[in-house]
């Protein structure tokens, strides 16, 4: 029998946080190593970063509501640190408010499927080197979190 204080950790998680979980999900079935809310540079927090397995980088920005992508001013500023950009979206989301040009995946808290693949915009190599980095570093201070919650970072 559950108690009331036992409850599934999904329960804690924002709409947009529980799409970026099947989108991370999704992605890993294809070698994609992926890290939420990455800083590319101040200001900036994207909520999806995915490293493909031939070095590629997608930023994968989340929406739960017309309201949340309507207010979301930055978007833009992610397309220069990515290969291809994307939205990811649930399967209620009016679609026909996302730009073309962008990727489209629509997912829940247990997977994601792409339905729409964006054109590649290779970086630079100078860039690359520079967000893969940023990559390593923020994967590596989550895990060592998760080991040493009382770590201050």
């Amino acid at each position: 029998m559950l108690h009331d204080d036992v409850r599934s950790p999904l329960a804690a998680l924002q709409p947009g946080q529980l799409l970026a979980r099947g989108v991370a999900r999704h992605l890993a079935s294809y070698g994609f190593a992926c890290v939420e809310e990455l800083v590319p540079s101040r200001g900036m927090r994207v909520d999806v970063m995915a490293l493909g397995p031939k070095g590629e980088i997608w930023v994968i920005e989340c929406k739960s509501s017309r309201a949340d992508f309507t207010s979301d001013a930055k978007w833009q500023g992610y397309l220069e640190w990515a290969d291809r950009f994307f939205w990811a979206v649930d399967e209620h989301f009016p679609t026909d408010l996302l730009p073309d040009e962008s990727g489209l995946i629509i997912g829940d808290a247990y997977g994601a499927e792409i339905i729409r693949m964006p054109d590649e915009t290779k970086l630079a190599p100078a860039r690359r080197k520079v967000i893969i980095q940023k990559f390593a570093v923020h994967a590596a201070r989550r895990l060592h979190a998760l080991r040493d919650p009382e770590m201050l970072l």
